[in-house]
């Protein structure tokens, strides 16, 4: 008999771990043995779904529209986030750039499987997404990270981002507002990336949770963009599994073959619930955008007063990235002992890049008065620790 051999694509063994995954894991089973944890790690909305979203998704399972929808999702669905880009940008783009995936997972991994040839080169920030090298790696493209500092929001530098550019340069990621910062880039930063002569993804799955100041969409400064964005974040829907990618026209046929071929279509009910939310929801989004206002203030002031470092303050989606060096030069460590110790689930800095090393990131995606429990167990136990 022949030995069957494993073989399993070197592109998958490149990938690495979801740290804040595993701090979330380990944090369930501490739940499981009867511990008290409260959750900072997780990027999820602590909101419900709002009433109108809901309402519709029970209409639609109703009315009998649970079958497949066009590939590139409701002609409805499109033409009301076309309509919502240009309300709130003042672009004109048009229905059948617009591809709906099943959260926005799937459209990363659609565009850089499209564009990335083995060794291609995607420019991003350090720290950036956790998850972004691996979406690059998986494509059989190569991450590189340019390093952004804390005394400038963890932002581009335009300068040092034109000088990593090389002749395998075939994109860079830009985030916004970002994860795990939580800050912006100003509309000179961004519009000098979208200027740097290379395709542009634009993460902007954050849009409207900003608190000061005002987003912008890399669509108002190039069309040779890659724009995904949904409904996850904003609207409370993370277990919908609905986003979308925004494509330049000349992609559409490709990327149009490879949605059939790998996804057929996203969720026909989650679409319509996603078509509520557009035309609905902006009162909710109002509503849960001045909660997160308000945790902002209270986390960031007393991540402050415990003696962590905010030298920009974050102005956007629900993160603070502390500075936690005058504790540790280890954040995975920090965060594990935090947790098991205190009780509080973090995310270690690590888990963002090298450049966040020394760094702990805590997501405001919670109450007012957990986020002060929370504030409070961790002073106790810097107390302890420290002397």
């Amino acid at each position: 008999m022949h030995e069957l051999k494993s073989v399993i694509n070197p592109n998958c063994c490149d990938l690495t771990s979801f740290i804040v995954m595993d701090i979330l894991e380990r944090a369930v089973e501490l739940e499981q043995q009867g511990r008290d944890i409260i959750h900072l790690q997780i990027g999820e909305p602590d909101f419900d779904t709002p009433e109108c979203i809901k309402k519709a998704a029970c209409r639609a399972i109703m009315d009998g529209r649970t079958h497949y929808t066009h590939s590139l999702g409701l002609p409805e669905l499109r033409e009301a986030i076309c309509a919502h880009y240009n309300s709130r940008y003042g672009v004109s783009v048009t229905p059948n750039r617009v591809v709906v995936t099943s959260g926005t997972s799937p459209a990363l991994m659609l565009a850089f499987s499209m564009v990335l040839g083995q060794g291609d080169e995607v420019l991003m920030s350090d720290p950036h997404y956790a998850c972004y090298p691996n979406f690059v790696r998986f494509a059989g493209g190569v991450p590189v990270c340019v390093p952004v500092e804390e005394r400038e929001g963890f932002q581009f530098r335009p300068e040092r981002l034109s000088r990593a550019v090389t002749d395998r340069t075939r994109g860079v990621i830009v985030n916004t507002p970002a994860n795990p910062a939580g800050t912006m880039p100003s509309r000179e930063q961004l519009e000098a990336v979208c200027n740097l002569g290379v395709t542009v993804f634009s993460d902007e799955i954050y849009h409207q949770l900003v608190y000061e100041g005002e987003e912008h969409s890399a669509l108002e400064f190039t069309d040779d963009c890659f724009v995904f964005n949904g409904f996850s974040k904003a609207y409370a829907m993370t277990g919908w599994r609905l986003g979308y990618v925004i494509v330049p026209e000349q992609y559409l046929p490709v990327i149009q073959k490879m949605q059939q071929n790998f996804f057929i279509c996203a969720g026909s009910v989650a679409q319509w619930a996603g078509l509520a939310a557009l035309k609905e929801a902006g009162e909710d989004v109002a509503r849960m955008r001045k909660v997160y206002d308000t945790r902002r203030k209270v986390l960031i002031a007393g991540l402050r007063k415990l003696g962590f470092g905010i030298e920009v303050e974050p102005t956007g989606a629900f993160y603070v990235l502390a500075n936690a060096k005058r504790f540790t030069d280890d954040s995975l460590a920090f965060a594990m002992d935090i947790l098991e110790k205190a009780g509080v689930g973090v995310t270690p800095g690590i888990d963002f890049g090298k450049n966040a090393e020394g760094y702990i990131r805590f997501s405001y995606a919670n109450s007012v008065e957990n986020i002060e429990r929370a504030l409070e167990r961790i002073g106790k136990y810097l107390e302890r620790v420290t002397g």
